[in-house]
């Protein structure tokens, strides 16, 4: 057997191995390049890009064959992002698509935390519930207070707001919703509505967007945003919204505390008639967000 060339072939194999691992390296710019491109970046993106790449440093010097990420780098990584416009270029262990969906289950996981009922509701048996209904139909005019200490009196303890809720149940008068939509036909064309929406930021702050409508033409009147609403606020922007004495006969508006003396107060010296919504009635505010069809 000759191994004569044997040697070449090792050569020639080591040849081909440095190609492809020359093949398989990442391409990367100049240290010239970078420079200049460094250059154009400020302070506070190269600091917020270094806090990056040491944060993958940190997980690679763990040394295992694969690198785990708990829970905290995760949540390191994506507020480290949304401090400079160029993460994606200080990604190196993980995709940028990967970051992105972290942050959707971050913010997931936050809503889950503050919209979950902390407070255990209070089962009523079925027979309780026919007896308070029957002692609503029965006696029309016993506030909850009174239908209250008459269930004390049988050994049912229950609080006055539960006792409430049912009340509203059983005497909710049918009229009432066609009197509304009677009187919203009548003065479409003199009728503004005004509502608060909340949305959140990336820290997940709350930001109020404040947004006063015509009824008639589903007309955007006046828009403004705050992060502290108050009276004062409210205040102004119904000015602002009124300019030249040009106002609306009625404006409608729900019981929250946003609006006060003052919101009130400059409504009516400007001649407007405030009709505040009924207290837990949604449906009399969908005219707000131009979803209320007559």
């Amino acid at each position: 057997m000759n191994l004569a060339p044997y040697p070449l072939w090792a050569s020639l194999v080591y040849r081909i191995q440095q190609k492809m691992k020359g093949w398989a390296k990442p391409t990367t710019v100049s240290l010239a390049i970078g420079a200049i491109t460094d250059l154009s970046r400020s302070r506070a993106d190269l600091l917020v890009e270094n806090a990056l790449l040491r944060q993958q440093l940190i997980v690679l010097y763990r040394q295992l064959k694969r690198p785990q990420l708990t829970n905290g780098d995760r949540i390191r990584l994506v507020l480290l992002a949304r401090c400079t416009i160029f993460w994606h270029q200080a990604l190196h262990i993980i995709q940028p698509d990967t970051l992105l969906r972290w942050h959707r289950d971050l913010f997931r996981l936050y809503w889950h935390h503050i919209s979950r009922n902390r407070k255990k509701k209070q089962r009523i048996s079925s027979e309780t519930i026919r007896l308070i209904r029957q002692v609503i139909q029965e006696n029309k005019f016993w506030g909850a207070e009174r239908i209250r200490g008459e269930l004390l009196k049988l050994g049912i303890t229950l609080s006055k707001r539960t006792i409430q809720k049912y009340i509203r149940l059983v005497r909710k008068s049918p009229s009432f919703t066609h009197n509304w939509a009677t009187f919203i036909k009548n003065h479409m064309g003199d009728i503004w509505a005004c509502d608060f929406t909340v949305t959140y930021d990336w820290l997940f702050r709350p930001i109020y967007i404040f947004v006063i409508m015509e009824l008639k033409k589903r007309r955007i009147i006046h828009m403004g945003v705050t992060d502290s609403p108050t009276d004062e606020w409210a205040t102004q922007q119904l000015r602002e919204a009124t300019p030249w004495g040009e106002h609306p006969k009625y404006l409608i508006r729900d019981r929250d505390k946003k609006y006060g003396s003052r919101f009130s107060a400059l409504a009516t010296h400007s001649g407007i008639e405030v009709i505040q919504t009924p207290f837990q009635t949604p449906k009399q505010m969908r005219i707000a967000n131009g979803s209320w069809a007559a």
